[in-house]
């Protein structure tokens, strides 16, 4: 189910997750404002964001290897692979990610 927060249009399924990347801070060197494509790289780097839906099978394997898991849900901070999923806009104009279950490498604790 999509967190309230965010209306990204999709829905995850099956073993997908939804994530809306944290968008990197502008920064400059020197007082020189980084050129466009050094934002994008660093825009599509970014391994941090908030999970916006989840699929029903989504993280059922690592469920069975420990008792104690429990999967996150919408809302929860997350941090994934540098190169995991794929970017999609939703009609907030935000970018978003849709990525298998296994490329979210932990919860943040913030």
């Amino acid at each position: 189910m999509p967190h309230d927060n965010f209306s990204c249009g999709v829905v995850a399924m099956d073993l997908r997750v939804i994530v809306r990347p944290d968008v990197p801070k502008e920064k400059t060197s020197g007082g020189i404002i980084l050129p466009d494509s050094t934002k994008d790289e660093k825009r599509f780097g970014a391994t941090k964001g908030v999970v916006v839906s989840v699929g029903e099978n989504a993280f059922e394997e690592a469920s069975k290897r420990s008792i104690s898991f429990t999967r996150p849900e919408p809302g929860d901070r997350i941090m994934f692979g540098k190169y995991a999923g794929v970017r999609f806009e939703g009609p907030d104009g935000a970018d978003y990610l849709i990525m298998n279950d296994e490329d979210i490498l932990g919860r943040l604790e913030e």
